[in-house]
């Protein structure tokens, strides 16, 4: 059997022990906020994040993960920005609860499916472990950068200040920044180019 290259393997290992990091903290901080009020929402975000690190486990390899710094740096910042989010007692919901709650849970679904469609491709560095067009993304190209951008929203509306939509903000500019990378390395695939040329739009019907 070929060697795996060196560098491909430290890449790969180092990836998996960012996603363990972030993932992992996470999932642990909201385990600990939910044992007191577990609710449907909370559970949906667990779940959600707990799929990468289940999946990790299992992950393909790859030589074609980019070595870019930008790309990595990217992929850590725009991963992290979001857990940095904190509510703000003192403002009131820009719309009903009601409502900002079912925006978070349609945004957590399609992040849940989104992941569990990529199963052992998942990933946060740009890179090729196959092209997926199954679930969610027979829709869109990145749906569950579509389902993050959803559940932010649902979750500014509910507790909206400056800071968290300066967040919030950054966060969407570096996920549309992720996305573009992503591209640039999957589009070498002919399996890609055929399934962008199928699932035009990346993030948004009808509009982008």
């Amino acid at each position: 059997e070929p060697s795996i290259p060196v560098k491909a393997l430290l890449l790969d290992l180092a990836e998996r022990g960012l996603i363990f990091a972030i993932y992992g903290q996470f999932v642990v901080r909201l385990l600990h906020i939910a044992i007191d009020s577990l609710n449907i929402g909370s559970a949906l975000l667990i779940m959600s994040e707990s799929v990468p690190l289940f999946f990790l486990l299992f992950r393909r390899f790859t030589t074609q993960v980019s070595r870019d710094p930008f790309d990595w740096s990217v992929a850590i910042v725009g991963t992290t920005m979001p857990l940095l989010v904190l509510p703000d007692a003192t403002s009131a919901p820009l719309l009903p609860p009601i409502g900002c709650d079912m925006i978070i849970t349609l945004g957590l679904c399609i992040q849940i499916a989104a992941k569990v469609s990529l199963g052992r491709s998942f990933g946060i560095v740009a890179a090729n472990r196959g092209v997926e067009s199954t679930g969610p993304y027979r829709f869109v190209r990145h749906p569950m950068y579509l389902g993050y951008t959803m559940t932010h929203v649902g979750f500014l509306l509910l507790m909206p200040s400056v800071l968290n939509a300066i967040l919030y903000g950054l966060a969407f500019f570096l996920q549309v920044v992720r996305l573009l990378r992503e591209e640039n390395v999957l589009t070498r695939d002919p399996a890609y180019q055929a399934f962008a040329s199928k699932v035009r739009y990346r993030l948004v019907p009808g509009v982008f």
